[in-house]
């Protein structure tokens, strides 16, 4: 592909282009898909949105120059996001409390890993860049069959009035779950009489609104941003490791599934802020020692960089669960949308940390690793939310260290 459309030399700033491109897209789906399901529903969004990413992908195969080609990229990022939240807000509306936190951590998780896996796997055994895209869109159609099995979110129906469409699908769960459902379900005529009461209206400026929240919400973007960047850094450097490529994005992939699971783990029993900052001062520290190592001993350099990413995967597979728990029902969404789109941003501009390499091999390490250590101590200074309950108002928000 680089040789193909002459991405060499003089245009090599094309190559961290393309995929900055395709994080554009990523960021635009991310502030459209949540609005549209909200609107239309979650699963014709789902498959609306599969039907964007496979499509595309399919175009993308034809593409007669790199700027066609970037722009559906663009897309194929908007489709590739959209489906992913929207699939993670469906599942975690339709399924019970026990098995929905299971789904929301590992579950999500641990399948992004292995379709990451299985990514080198392909590309491995198909090294012409179109057959191997061809490949990776295919599955897409595998998943037409699951419009006639996944169901539509009962509580987006419930919330939009349609409560006979909720009913069927809450009575055909509790058939095939051998559970005995009540013979009335909703009360149709008391619900719609009932009027559901004033919210207050919040706006991006009430993050800001005491010195502070305004702490916590500077600082929460920080962490985001620099997570990002180390994360997708280490991701598509890769072929820059020593040894060969396809094995080392293999290997980065699998190193996630332990960095879930230990993430999940420290979920569950230690503080947030020591757990979160524990995660980053390994991934950051180790990721800075590699420029120590010499250069006869590459499995070791390839080690260190396993460990960063294990380090800095962890941490960020803990964000969502610290941001939502620091700010009030009022804003939380909205907090969790502004720190997400932070991360959006350090995703944009990793490639060109990863570009740097080409002037220096150490310098990404020591600006990724440097970067995260920082962010490592500055969320020692975040309050601790672990065993507190869940802010409803701006007077409940814990204060800052």
């Amino acid at each position: 592909l680089l040789l193909q459309w002459n991405l060499v030399c003089e245009d090599d700033w094309k190559a961290p282009l393309t995929t900055s491109l395709f994080f554009v897209g990523v960021l635009i789906g991310s502030f459209i898909s949540g609005q549209l399901s909200d609107r239309f529903g979650r699963k014709n969004i789902l498959f609306l949105t599969m039907a964007v990413q496979t499509g595309f992908s399919f175009l993308q195969i034809f593409s007669t120059s790199w700027e066609m080609f970037t722009v559906l990229f663009l897309i194929v990022g908007m489709g590739q996001i959209s489906n992913y939240v929207v699939a993670f807000i469906l599942g975690t509306e339709i399924l019970g409390k026990s098995v929905r936190i299971i789904f929301s951590t590992l579950g999500v998780c641990i399948f992004f890993a292995i379709g990451y896996m299985l990514l080198p796997l392909f590309a491995y055994f198909i090294r012409d860049w179109r057959m191997l895209l061809l490949a990776l869109t295919v599955p897409g159609l595998f998943c037409i069959p699951l419009w006639w099995i996944i169901p539509e979110s009962p509580r987006w129906l419930i919330s939009q009035g349609r409560y006979k469409e909720a009913e069927v699908i809450i009575r055909k769960a509790a058939k095939i779950n051998g559970v005995p459902a009540p013979a009335v379900l909703f009360d149709t005529a008391e619900m719609q009489d009932s009027k559901p009461q004033q919210q207050q209206k919040a706006i991006l400026l009430d993050l800001f609104r005491t010195r502070n929240i305004a702490t916590i919400t500077i600082m929460s973007l920080l962490l985001w941003f620099f997570t990002s960047v180390g994360y997708f850094g280490l991701s598509l450097s890769t072929p820059n490791w020593h040894g060969n490529a396809y094995i080392n994005c293999f290997l980065s992939a699998v190193i996630e599934v332990p960095a879930y699971v230990i993430a999940w783990l420290l979920l569950r029993s230690l503080p947030r802020r020591y757990s979160l900052s524990g995660t980053l001062f390994l991934g950051g520290g180790v990721v800075l020692f590699i420029q120590l190592v010499p250069a006869d001993f590459n499995v070791l350099s390839v080690g260190l960089v396993m460990v960063g990413k294990f380090g800095i995967t962890a941490a960020f597979s803990m964000l969502y669960v610290y941001n939502v728990e620091l700010y009030p029902t009022l804003v939380r969404n909205m907090a969790v949308g502004a720190t997400s789109t932070a991360s959006r941003l350090g995703s944009i501009i990793a490639p060109y940390f990863v570009y740097l390499g080409a002037y220096d091999r150490f310098l990404p390490y020591i600006l990724m690793g440097s970067l995260t250590v920082l962010i490592g101590i500055l969320t020692l200074f975040l309050p601790e939310s672990y065993g507190n309950p869940l802010p409803e108002s701006f007077e409940q928000m814990l204060k800052v260290k």
